[in-house]
């Protein structure tokens, strides 16, 4: 357990508790997570490594809790899900060996950009994510999002990291034609899959502070199960309210990351 006060012990687990509501109606709880675990770490030179490993411990059981409440509620079809998983799993490890060779401050401001069109584009269009899947998904189709919403926000995350989730329920949405609430639950497989590729990789390294986030975890699967739930009940269309919101919101996020901070 690092040498953090109870107070800051308490804030984290507040905070893993809405990171986890968050991740499971639309995903982006990271956005709220990983600034405080570098707020409340002791400040070391590698305080910014135990809280990304610290923040996959906690994410991936909250991440897990969601997908099994979906996943009993909502017909997911885990064979796809694993499989697109799969693909984001070599996207990613790709993505982080190019990370390591490359600044990735130049592709924020492209990242923008690309969230303000997608936020722009869900605003004009009230109906994206509404109607429910009619029929199978066809071959070509899955292929396509192994290649877009596996591989490619895989890389992505490995790269840049922030709004993962929520770039994989609109690619998962656009791409098998799924209503918001299935592409939600489809990227909670997804998103386990990811996690235990960086969670060994951050373990291997020795940078979790596994007491801490087994606390973290309690309460991050908690806001995971109430989430999903709370999407399950109340629909696409409380979902695409939270995808703006937290779209915007990595969109502030980013702009404060590049030329405030």
């Amino acid at each position: 357990m690092p040498d953090i006060s109870l107070t800051m012990v308490v804030l984290l687990c507040l905070a893993a508790l809405a990171a986890g509501w968050i991740d499971a109606v639309v995903g982006g709880g990271g956005l709220l997570l990983l600034p405080v675990l570098l707020l409340g770490l002791p400040n070391s030179s590698s305080a910014a490594q135990y809280a990304l490993g610290t923040n996959k411990a906690v994410a991936i059981v909250g991440t897990s809790g969601a997908a099994v409440t979906y996943a009993r509620r909502t017909p997911v079809d885990v064979g796809v899900a694993v499989r697109i998983g799969l693909g984001a799993l070599a996207g990613s490890t790709a993505g982080a060996f190019v990370a390591a060779l490359m600044s990735t401050e130049v592709l924020k401001p492209v990242v923008m950009v690309v969230l303000l069109a997608v936020g722009t584009f869900v605003i004009l269009r009230p109906a994206f994510g509404t109607a429910p899947a009619t029929g199978p998904v066809s071959a070509r189709r899955v292929l396509a999002a192994i290649g877009l919403a596996g591989v490619g926000i895989g890389f992505y995350d490995g790269l840049v990291g922030p709004g993962t989730g929520t770039f994989l329920v609109l690619a998962l949405t656009a791409v098998l034609h799924l209503d918001l609430v299935t592409a939600s639950a489809t990227a909670k497989i997804v998103n386990c899959c990811t996690n235990a590729g960086a969670l060994a990789t951050f373990a291997w390294k020795g940078t979790v502070y596994w007491q801490l986030a087994a606390l973290m975890a309690v309460f991050n699967l908690v806001g995971g199960t109430v989430g999903a739930h709370t999407a399950l009940k109340k629909g696409s269309g409380f979902v695409r309210v939270v995808l703006l919101v937290v779209v915007f919101a990595l969109v502030a996020n980013l702009a404060y990351q590049q030329w405030v901070a």
